[in-house]
This record gives C-alpha cells, sequence and structure tokens, in this order.
C-alpha cells in the first residue's frame, strides 16, 4: 500500500492492512501487528506522527479484542 506522509492514517487503514496482512499471511494478529510496525513505521513509534501511531495501536487492540 502506498501511503502520503503529509496526512494522518485513519484507524480504519490500519484495521485493513492489519486484516490484510493476517489473511495473506495466515497468521496471527500479533504477528500482523509486528509486520506492519516494522514495515511502516520502521521500528519507530514516531515515523508517521501520534495519531498515525495511536490509530495503529486503536486498531490492532479492536482487532485483538475480536473473537474468531
Amino acid at each position: 500500500m502506498v501511503i502520503n506522509n503529509g496526512g494522518n492514517l485513519s484507524k480504519d487503514y490500519f484495521l485493513a492492512y492489519i486484516s490484510l496482512i493476517k489473511n495473506a499471511k495466515q497468521c496471527s494478529v500479533d504477528k500482523a501487528k509486528e509486520i506492519l510496525f516494522k514495515r511502516l513505521f520502521n521500528e519507530n513509534n514516531k515515523t508517521l506522527g501520534p495519531i498515525s501511531f495511536n490509530n495503529f495501536i486503536s486498531a490492532y487492540t479492536e482487532l485483538k479484542s475480536m473473537k474468531n
């Protein structure tokens, strides 16, 4: 996915992206979060700013709490 560094990424963006990784790699939500954190944030929560990072954590928390 291509991102524009000029804006904040939404919770919906992260919900979709984590789900995509989870389904494509047939992995857990935790593993998908780890992959996405490395890929987009370069393992630094300040890379895309605090709003995008908070939306990322919020999306992860929501997916983690869902029952499969």
